[in-house]
């Protein structure tokens, strides 16, 4: 519970050193509080380093840890701060890092059970949802060529090409619709509530299929026998 606070407080900090004048007068509680951070988040590191050979995907005792170390979120979360305060590097670097402290809430799955469910249910319908980001992909850019070339001739400043039309697609298919963008013409209008209603059914498409996996995948975490699951990562246990 300890660290889920930490994690939240961190995220809020993060947060309120972008307000500068609150920055400014706590720098150094800010600066204190990311060295406390660090710290307790490096500890939590090295113990999850020393057990994690009890995990079957990192159980040999040396390679095991070694690929452990080397996963992506193990990098950017635990690793590369570390080394951020003694570095002397460019001020975009130095931000840039900062704000990589924000993955940090993704530890955060690693201590409830639903939250590691919905990632198992992206892993298993991968698939499905990388066949529907294609057919967006394809919608985005038969929207954007058909709207250029319909509008193109009677805005030529606004549909300058089809790679600029594109935001008014990305615009109309999330049904955002920030006006700074529109069809004068009646065929362009046409075109523009055509593909506003395919963009309803395209993004509601992945967030069914993800409805429907999380649901299955509850119950049959419910059906099985609680303690044949480590009540820590969530890992199932060998018998």
């Amino acid at each position: 519970m300890a660290i889920i606070v930490l994690i939240l407080l961190n995220i809020v900090a993060l947060i309120l050193e972008t307000v500068e004048p609150i920055y400014n007068l706590n720098r150094a509680a800010f600066e204190l509080f990311e060295d406390f951070s660090l710290t307790v988040f490096a500890v939590e590191y090295l113990v999850r380093l020393w057990v994690i050979t009890a995990n079957p995907r990192f159980s040999q005792p040396v390679t095991g840890r070694i690929r452990f170390v080397l996963t992506p979120m193990a990098i950017i979360v635990a690793i590369l701060p570390l080394f951020l305060p003694p570095m002397s590097v460019d001020a975009r670097f130095v931000r840039v890092i900062r704000v990589l402290r924000i993955f940090r809430v993704l530890k955060l799955v690693r201590y409830f059970r639903a939250l590691r469910l919905l990632g198992h249910v992206i892993a298993d319908r991968k698939e499905e949802l990388v066949s529907i980001f294609l057919v967006l992909l394809i919608l985005l850019a038969l929207s954007s060529s058909l709207m250029y070339f319909v509008e193109h001739e009677d805005q030529p400043e606004v549909f300058t090409s089809i790679p600029a039309t594109m935001w008014w697609s990305i615009v109309t298919l999330t049904t955002v619709g920030y006006g700074d963008t529109y069809p004068i013409t009646a065929l362009g209008q046409t075109i523009a509530a055509v593909i506003a209603i395919l963009g309803i059914g395209m993004f509601a498409l992945p967030a069914g299929l993800l409805g429907a996996g999380f649901v299955d995948a509850l119950a049959a975490h419910r059906s099985e026998d609680p303690e044949r699951r480590c009540p820590h990562c969530g890992e199932r246990l060998d018998a």
